[in-house]
């Protein structure tokens, strides 16, 4: 007979056996609980709704404790084709070059010379490793070769079209194949300013444009001519950042707007991305909106878009198309979460880089098995093969029913099979009205085609009964109408 303390021991063993094996039982969400910040999303309608995390904390680089040294307000990053990190140290003046690791390769600008940083917030690395930096503070674009000795600069461009008083502070760029250089510059709200090889300024290139407001067109028409002078001048959005695909599209973000706040420029400089008016960032349908700060993006080989809110500390995560995939992070002092993110980059396998400037630190994260399912099945979606998508749309909602993004595309899948009945079903529970009405707009004539022989039949025979009853309904009414009036009992015959 087994003993009460054996009983003990062996009731003590089988829960921790549960506990350790408990995760393999869990969904992937919940897997993942020890996140800092839920898995969520938004449906088409507006309402948050929960998912699981796309992507969760993997490990943080702090130089502070290594030869690099403590990062003082380190304002960007970019990751070279190589896989390494160029970190813009801004309060130190400098640019950190380390392996995805955190290893210190080189330290590029710090040294006494025509090289000197001072106070810079953007960099840009050639294929080739020539380094571009947004020199802020010395109001000028330092080049260094891939060694990081100080080639040349390029200052304020000289040229009338930016006008005498034009102030010239590049935070932010990057450079094409033609080697043009597409220059943000704090404070300024016409464009990017474009910037050939040999520093002439060619123009200014996808401004952004102040929208129609009625209320303006009423104040302009019943303001007196003193008034309207009194009137502040409507300008602009600035830009706050920009990217480059590997199409070789410019992708920008802007500051102060409440739509279309992620734009990719065509070579004209028109948006591509947004057709329409379309809000990034949190949806708030109840109260004032809090408008979306992008401070940072990143678009990956794939064409995934990632962005980095400064209101909410967030990072979110779009297709080619714009269709929002993830979400994370937040304001916190956990890891997972940030204090005060500046920028975000991604290596070739994926992982994300967020740089953390309240902290000094960068912050890694990588993507759950459940983001990666999702990346999957978006390439072919977005690629326009909705029904190899499909399956993998449908393993998508398996792992997680409220991903309105699934639905809407097996509607697709459905609607390119001409399953249009089927469709409609799926785009109303991704709340997609207008694919929603071009299903049933499909559903409607191929229902009438189908059953043409039923509805020339029905209408032959209501002619035909028409025909025959009309005239005589017509008649009996004539009859009815111009019968004879007979005169009212008791009504007197004759005259007085």
């Amino acid at each position: 007979m087994m003993t009460r303390g054996a009983r003990v021991k062996r009731t003590l063993f089988s829960v921790m056996l549960l506990i350790l094996l408990l995760p393999l039982f869990l969904p992937p969400g919940q897997a993942s609980a020890d996140a800092p910040y839920k898995g969520y999303t938004w449906s088409q309608s507006g309402n948050e709704v929960r998912s699981i995390n796309g992507y969760l904390y993997d490990s943080s680089i702090d130089p502070g404790s290594s030869e690099t040294g403590v990062l003082k307000n380190p304002e960007s990053l970019f990751i070279g084709e190589d896989d390494t990190l160029y970190i813009v140290d801004t309060g130190n003046s400098r640019i950190i070059h380390m392996d995805k690791d955190g290893g210190l390769i080189k330290i590029i600008g710090d040294g006494e010379g025509g090289g000197k940083l001072l106070e810079p917030k953007g960099v840009f690395v050639k294929p080739d490793g020539t380094v571009y930096v947004a020199d802020t503070k010395n109001q000028r674009i330092a080049i260094f070769d891939a060694a990081g000795k100080f080639l040349k600069e390029f200052l304020k461009p000289d040229s009338t079209l930016l006008g005498a008083n034009f102030s010239y502070s590049p935070s932010k760029l990057i450079v094409d194949k033609r080697d043009y250089m597409y220059v943000v510059s704090d404070g300024n709200t016409q464009g990017l300013l474009q910037i050939d090889s040999g520093g002439k300024f060619k123009g200014f290139y996808g401004a952004n444009h102040v929208g129609f407001s009625w209320t303006r067109l009423l104040i302009r028409l019943v303001a007196t001519r003193e008034q309207q002078s009194q009137l502040a001048t409507v300008r602009p959005s600035e830009f706050s950042n920009v990217d480059l695909d590997q199409e070789g599209f410019i992708y920008s973000t802007t500051l102060g707007e409440e739509t279309n706040q992620i734009k990719r420029l065509s070579p004209v400089g028109v948006d591509t991305l947004n057709i329409g008016k379309r809000r990034y960032g949190d949806y708030y349908t109840d109260g004032p909106f809090s408008m979306a700060s992008f401070m940072g993006i990143s678009i990956d080989k794939n064409g995934f878009i990632t962005a980095l809110d400064l209101q909410t500390s967030k990072i979110y995560q779009y297709d080619k198309l714009g269709n929002r995939l993830f979400s994370f992070g937040g304001i916190g002092d956990q890891n997972g979460l940030f204090v005060t993110p500046s920028a975000v980059d991604q290596t070739s396998d994926g992982m994300l880089y967020v740089v953390d400037k309240g902290r000094g630190r960068i912050d890694r994260f990588r993507a759950t098995p459940f983001a990666e399912l999702v990346h999957q099945a978006s390439l072919l979606y977005v690629d326009g093969r909705y029904d190899e998508a499909e399956a993998l749309w449908h393993e998508v909602l398996r792992q997680n029913s409220n991903y309105d993004m699934a639905y809407q595309a097996i509607g697709k899948a459905l609607y390119k099979a001409e399953e249009y009945k089927e469709a409609m079903g799926y785009f109303k529970l991704a709340g997609s009205r207008t694919d929603y009405s071009s299903a049933f707009r499909e559903y409607r004539k191929l229902y009438i085609r189908e059953h043409f022989t039923l509805f020339f039949a029905g209408a032959a025979v209501l002619l035909l009964v028409l025909y025959w009853t009309v005239p005589k309904a017509y008649r009996r009414f004539r009859v009815w109408l111009y019968r004879p009036v007979s005169a009212e009992p008791g009504t007197a015959k004759g005259g007085l």
